[in-house]
Formats: C-alpha cells, sequence, structure tokens
C-alpha cells in the first residue's frame, strides 16, 4: 500500500534562492537532519543535475538518491535508491511564489519492502520531512535578509 506524507513551510525569499538550496547537496546537513553529503555521479548534464545520485549519511543510514525531476524556481524531485526499506520513494518539492516569498510543499511517497511496516516508516518521515521543510524555509530567508 503506498503511503504519502507531506509538509509545508513559507520561506521570505525567491524560488530562485529556495530551489538553490534543494540543488546544492552541499548544503543540506546544514538546514536537514542529514550529518553529510557526498556526490557520487554528476547528471550528464554535469553536476547536480537530472541523473544525478546523491549520498546522504545519517548516523548508520546512508541514503543514495537520484534527481529525478528540475523545474527551475518551481519543482524539485528526487526518488531514493538504496538505503531504506522502502519501494517507490519519491519525493517532490514544489515552490510557489507567494506574498513576500516562497511556498514550500514537499510531498512524499514510497512502499515499504516489509508487508505491515509502511504505518512506521510515515511516523518517522513526517516528523524527519517537518523539519527538512521548516530548516530549507528558515535557511533560506537567513540567505535572503543578507543579501
Amino acid at each position: 500500500m503506498t503511503k504519502r506524507i507531506e509538509a509545508r513551510a513559507h520561506a521570505a525569499a525567491s524560488p530562485a534562492t529556495v530551489h538553490a538550496l534543494l540543488r546544492d547537496g552541499s548544503t543540506w546537513p546544514e538546514w536537514g537532519t542529514v550529518e553529510s553529503f557526498t556526490l557520487e555521479r554528476p547528471g550528464p548534464d554535469g553536476g547536480e543535475s537530472v541523473g544525478a545520485i546523491r549520498n546522504f549519511r545519517t548516523g548508520r543510514y546512508l541514503m543514495r538518491e537520484e534527481i529525478v525531476e528540475i523545474v527551475p524556481e518551481r519543482r524539485f524531485s528526487y526518488a531514493l535508491l538504496a538505503g531504506l526499506a522502502l519501494r517507490d520513494y519519491r519525493a517532490d518539492i514544489d515552490l510557489t511564489p507567494a506574498g513576500d516569498g516562497t511556498d514550500i510543499h514537499w510531498h512524499t511517497t514510497f512502499r515499504a519492502k516489509v508487508p505491515g511496516m509502511g504505518w512506521l516508516y510515515r511516523r518517522a518521515l513526517q516528523r524527519i520531512t517537518e523539519q527538512f521543510v521548516q530548516g530549507l524555509a528558515d535557511r533560506a530567508t537567513t540567505e535572503s535578509a543578507v543579501r
């Protein structure tokens, strides 16, 4: 059964500022819940473009993710390749200009590899996603204020 999670936040920053943070994996440990980042493989267009594989480590977990969609200043999407007992994991982060900044909508779908464990992953990932989206909004707002 497919599980869904979502989180929202508002950043007092432009969509370009928010999108730049999403595209730069090296910033994720600064505002997200991951400890380290490495670019395993650049995308065909170079760097962190569609097709790039990024690795994020948190404790003993190493998540391998592939960038699957980029719409400049509008959407950033990735799929989990390995690291958690999940299938068909895809996260889409949609950015919408709003008033003084950007509304961020981070939504994810996945299926648990082990039947009956989806609820547990959903609960844990909901909390983590909320921390990610708020950290992203806060960092983008701070960056925007510095400029």
